[in-house]
């Protein structure tokens, strides 16, 4: 495929996004316990749970809609978003104890946990909605910015740590990278939309650590999981490759995602490492997790970097394309426009819909659609959304 294919249009991207918006729409709306409904059968758009409320699906659906609305998408957008942030803010927020509740049933909580990665994503549900110009968040980013820092932020390790109990008295030992990813990719999201330097330098101080430093320990690939002073836990879950937010192995996944924040990143400062480190983490995840007989990535490899986990989840393919899309506009080179079709094409063809365009979350080895019917589901077409949106900076 040449320059000219449609993946390049914004048209055409725009159009995506608008597809996945309504696959959901405006069925995801709960008008009786407020928020947003995120169970859906993939394929045929069914909702199998109405109550379950995760965090990070409620920030998620927040984010679309905010982003749609900046995009100048469906007009119902910015509302959808305002219901969301009313219920993200209103029953989601601990407004006793500070903080995000991890699931609710209904307005009730079930889990109370404080997780940074949900944390997080509350974060970059307020910075989108500053953006789409919602009013009365701005005050609400800042001192969720100041909260974060008090609770989760290390600065001896520039880097955050990753639960706390409900009651905020004890950090879990645990500290893992893919909280701090999406607090980066927060944090770059809170500058875009403030133009405030500090939220820019706190992501390029999380990019440095974990991308830079830690990294040098392990080939310059990313891992997964630390101790509670930093160190690489190579045992944690170690008999759990499929564990949903922290499994054992590298992910492929988050080399690419990596690779398209610290391009996103090099927008918008001088940082010269950026860039370089951005197409390496790159060239890892293709090298090693990249099937190249059947497409896609693999889940993960092993220390040995030999395939482990062969499942294969869209995000990942959604991270890629916003990586070559951001890459190939900062360098020109003509190798992240040939993966960026080659991505669009794989997506295309084995993890989109073909009737509502709506992507399955997860696919087999020999991918084959796995559709989610059942559990809290946190996707709700985040991923595929952020892609096209990268798409759209990057061909505009």
């Amino acid at each position: 495929m040449g320059h000219d294919s449609k993946y390049q249009s914004v048209q055409w991207l725009q159009e995506e996004i608008n597809n996945i918006l309504n696959f959901y729409y405006p069925q995801c709306i709960d008008e009786d316990a407020g928020g947003y409904i995120a169970q859906f059968d993939e394929e045929t758009g069914e909702v199998y749970d109405r109550s379950s409320k995760h965090l990070v699906a409620t920030s998620r659906f927040v984010v679309n809609h905010c982003v749609a609305a900046t995009l100048n998408g469906p007009d119902w957008c910015r509302s959808a978003a305002e219901h969301g942030l009313r219920f993200l803010q209103t029953y989601q927020r601990d407004s006793a104890r500070g903080g995000y509740h991890w699931l609710l049933e209904g307005r009730n909580p079930r889990d109370s946990k404080r997780i940074c990665y949900g944390h997080a994503f509350a974060f970059l549900a307020l910075s989108r909605a500053v953006e789409a110009g919602i009013s009365d968040v701005a005050d609400e980013l800042k001192q969720l910015y100041q909260f974060l820092i008090d609770r989760f932020w290390e600065p001896e390790y520039g880097l955050c740590k990753s639960e706390y109990d409900p009651e905020w008295t004890e950090a879990a030992e645990y500290r893992g990278q893919n909280a701090n990813m999406h607090m980066c990719e927060a944090m770059i999201a809170a500058y875009e939309a403030t133009g405030e330097q500090r939220y820019l330098e706190r992501a390029v101080t999380i990019a440095e650590s974990l991308t830079l430093e830690l990294a040098e320990e392990t080939d310059g690939l990313i891992w997964e999981h630390y101790t509670s002073d930093w160190e690489h836990d190579f045992d944690y879950n170690r008999d759990n490759p499929r564990h949903t937010f922290r499994p054992w192995g590298y992910q492929p996944g988050h080399q690419i995602e990596w690779a398209k924040l610290l391009s996103v990143l090099a927008r918008h400062t001088t940082e010269e490492w950026l860039v370089p480190r951005a197409e390496e983490l790159f060239g890892a995840a293709v090298s090693y997790g990249w099937d190249d007989a059947a497409g896609g990535f693999y889940y993960s490899f092993d220390l040995n970097k030999e395939p482990l986990v062969k499942d294969k989840y869209s995000w990942e393919v959604a991270e890629g394309i916003g990586a070559a899309a951001v890459l190939y506009d900062l360098t020109g080179k003509t190798e992240y426009q040939r993966w960026y079709n080659e991505f669009w094409q794989y997506a295309d063809d084995h993890l989109i819909t073909q009737e509502s365009r709506n992507w399955y979350t997860k696919v087999t080895e020999t991918n084959d659609p796995v559709p989610t019917r059942s559990g809290v589901a946190v996707e709700s077409g985040y991923h595929p959304i952020g892609a096209c949106l990268e798409g759209i900076r990057s061909y505009s």
